[in-house]
């Protein structure tokens, strides 16, 4: 799927712009707090009817306006014209639109225009919480698996009801509505063990596809690993749950189930968050996005998006080109690229000389380049 051109009314420092796109390598090209990351999220939202950096969407909305407006125009390798719009006024509900008819439910949306972003921030993937990691898996798997997607919706939305009971007996001291826990465990053990098993598939294939980019970025000195660490390993869901209800009662949450899933990361055994270094961090970094464009890809036959946000003010040389060179392969689809400096970026995409676009971002506004 190509990106033809995206409309901006009021989404974040932008009040109203029109830009059309290369369908290789478009580069925003600006100082810092200009609006380049801005740009990227609103393609993303795009895609996961959500932004990549604020869940919030009140707060997406340019300061002192109502609503904000996204709409894309996208054409496909078979010739088809979509035509996304996504938009979200104060104290009422996002709505997203394709072809100018409104999804009942926003999981419809998700796959249909699958993308993948590499942004700085993303090293919380490395050295932050399993959450992170979760989260990563999920986003991967939804985009081309909707059975998954609205599996999770379904898990999460019966667990905040069992979240919510135990925190009611706990404050009430009243058993009356035990019988219920029994209801949502017997929905809980089913839907999870759909998810470990699609997670269990998943990782699979995706260690092959990890560690096939990390050891072209990286050689073969390291040994490095995924590992999937899932508490339904060793048993069903219902039994961890039964096992452990008495804690559930006293911490007046669920302690166990697929929402306390992890992917270890590993380099010669030892978990890459204690060890790593910077470099070996953001090797790591590069290696989980490239294996991620590249599974999505063979699972849907569709090109990724791929949004490449700041990478030359915190990746090295060396890492910025294996970038660069992944974006050069034929399989390759659309790629967006933000930057600081023009003389950093404009020679590497003239020696790609694949096509591209460069838009210069100031406070005055936007203007093509190249």
């Amino acid at each position: 799927m190509i990106l033809r051109k995206i409309v901006l009314v009021n989404f974040k420092n932008y009040e109203q712009i029109a830009l059309d796109f290369s369908d290789k390598i478009n580069c925003f090209v600006g100082n810092n707090g200009v609006g380049k990351t801005n740009l990227l999220d609103a393609i993303y939202y795009l895609s996961m009817c959500r932004s990549y950096f604020n869940a919030i969407d009140q707060y997406n909305i340019r300061n002192g306006e109502e609503y904000f407006l996204i709409q894309g125009d996208y054409y496909s390798e078979n010739g088809l014209n979509e035509e996304i719009l996504c938009s979200y006024k104060k104290n009422s509900r996002k709505i997203v639109k394709r072809n100018k008819k409104e999804y009942d439910r926003l999981s419809e949306h998700i796959g249909l225009i699958p993308i993948v972003i590499i942004t700085p921030n993303d090293s919380t993937l490395i050295t932050e919480g399993s959450e992170e990691r979760r989260r990563l898996i999920d986003t991967i798997i939804s985009q081309y698996n909707k059975i998954y997607l609205e599996h999770l919706i379904q898990y999460n939305r019966i667990l905040t009801q069992r979240n919510r009971l135990l925190k009611d007996i706990a404050k009430n001291a009243n058993n009356s509505f035990l019988s219920m826990f029994e209801v949502y465990d017997e929905q809980l053990n089913i839907i999870g063990k759909y998810i470990y098993e699609e997670r269990s598939k998943f990782i699979e294939h995706f260690r092959t596809d990890f560690l096939e980019v990390y050891n072209q970025i990286a050689g073969f000195d390291e040994k490095v690993s995924l590992e999937y660490q899932s508490q339904l390993h060793e048993k069903d869901l219902l039994t961890l749950l039964n096992e452990n209800f008495a804690k559930d009662r006293l911490l007046e949450h669920t302690t166990v189930g697929p929402h306390k899933d992890d992917l270890l990361l590993l380099i010669n055994n030892f978990p890459a968050k204690r060890i790593a270094s910077q470099g070996q961090q953001k090797t790591f970094l590069v290696a989980l996005k490239l294996a991620e464009y590249n599974l999505i890809y063979k699972y849907t036959g569709r090109k990724p998006l791929l949004l490449l946000d700041d990478l030359f003010d915190k990746f090295d040389q060396k890492r910025v080109q294996k970038l660069i060179e992944f974006t050069n392969k034929s399989h390759l689809g659309q790629v967006f690229i933000t930057d600081t400096e023009l003389s950093r970026i404009s020679p590497i995409l003239k020696q790609i000389n694949n096509g591209h676009h460069v838009f210069q971002i100031d406070s005055r506004g936007i203007v093509r380049l190249e």
